[in-house]
């Protein structure tokens, strides 16, 4: 891993960042792993909608809305290939001990929730020294680069880190978090000991674990719900870990979210449509039944018709030609009084001789066809 940081504080101009101590690269066990790979692109789709919650303090006030919308996206690497993917959608608004506060969250996942692309904005308008701070993650052939920075007043941070791709397997990026919640909402169930990679509040990589805290009943406006409470867990190296709470229903929608000792919380005031998976029906299978077309009075009557259409058009043609009429009255009876055992060497001897007048030509036509193709032989040629 490799960082980079640039200052345009003018004090910061011979300060120069510090060296990281060489530390034992960190690794998602194999039960994340595992988990991650388990994941299914149908499945996947079944998550795709979009939810609001509503931002409150500890004393009931709504303080703002957080929204979270997942859908299917399309994103262009760099090397021009376009490929369908999870989109992550998430932004909130709202006020903090009266000051304006806001994020959003922009994030292109491939199937197995790794990160292809990654924008997030922070912001708290403080009456003295504002701050705002931006992250964006890309993946760059095999490595991952993490651009942040950091804006308190005039004076703006940047810092720009590389990650080897494959030290970024089992990474759970911001948005593939808010993907994964809502798979294990589905699943009911929480990977047992998974422990994933995340990023801490100052862009380090650090170990990131989910437990399920069993069910729940809440009030949701006026019914009582059921709800899968699951604790994400993300344990910083330099500072206390930091733990957050998702009340979620059946179908992955998101109830509640507490922020362990966060005097506030996120909350939805009117339950949701639940969706609920498509059940494939078996193709119906149809017996054949015996048409009875003479029992059918449409069918009977066309038949009818079409059997006296005939007719008509056999008696005018022998009308027409009576020598086919005495051609076949004469072959007839030769037929019937010799009687021969070969009745198709018969008809050839009997109708031989008026050929006689048309030149002789082959029983298979096409076989003195020249060829398209030229032989092998040049003499034939």
């Amino acid at each position: 891993m490799s960082s980079q940081v640039q200052s345009t504080d003018p004090r910061a101009k011979d300060r120069q960042a510090s060296a990281p101590a060489s530390l034992p690269p960190l690794e998602a066990n194999a039960e994340a792993i595992h988990f991650l790979n388990s994941l299914r692109q149908e499945e996947l789709q079944m998550l795709f909608f979009s939810e609001t919650l509503v931002m409150v303090s500890n004393t009931g006030e709504p303080q703002g809305e957080l929204t979270i919308e997942v859908q299917k996206g399309k994103h262009k690497d760099d090397s021009g290939f376009m490929s369908h993917c999870p989109l992550v959608h998430a932004f909130s608004r709202g006020f903090m001990d009266k000051t304006l506060c806001g994020n959003s969250l922009l994030g292109y996942l491939w199937w197995n929730l790794e990160i292809m692309e990654q924008h997030s904005q922070e912001f708290i308008k403080f009456h003295i020294l504002p701050m705002e701070r931006k992250m964006s993650l890309l993946k760059q052939e095999d490595q991952l680069a993490m651009t942040r920075s950091i804006k308190e007043g005039e004076e703006v941070k940047t810092e720009v880190t590389f990650f080897p791709w494959h030290s970024t397997a089992g990474f759970i990026s911001e948005s593939a978090n808010l993907l994964l919640l809502r798979v294990m909402a589905l699943r009911q169930m929480v990977p047992s000991n998974a422990r994933f990679l995340a990023l801490d509040t100052e862009g380090k990589l650090c170990y990131s674990t989910y437990q399920a805290l069993g069910s729940q009943t809440i009030q949701v406006g006026h019914q009582q719900v059921k709800v899968f409470i699951v604790e994400q867990t993300v344990h910083s190296d330099e500072g206390i870990p930091m733990s957050c709470q998702f009340y979620l229903l059946s179908d992955g929608h998101l109830a509640k979210r507490v922020q362990v000792g966060s005097p506030g919380c996120c909350m939805i005031t009117k339950m949701p449509i639940l969706r609920e998976e498509d059940e494939i029906e078996p193709r119906p299978i149809f017996e054949k039944k015996p048409l009875m077309w003479e029992e059918d009075m449409e069918l009977y009557s066309r038949f009818l018709d079409r059997k006296e259409q005939l007719r008509l058009s056999h008696t005018r043609y022998l009308q027409q030609h009576p020598d086919a009429q005495a051609l076949i009255s004469d072959f007839l009876l030769f037929l019937l009084l010799r009687q021969p055992a070969d009745v198709v060497t018969f008809a050839a001897e009997h109708f031989g001789p008026f050929a006689l007048s048309w030149p002789p030509a082959p029983a298979l036509r096409s076989s003195n066809r020249r060829s398209p193709f030229r032989s092998l032989d040049p003499e034939l040629n």
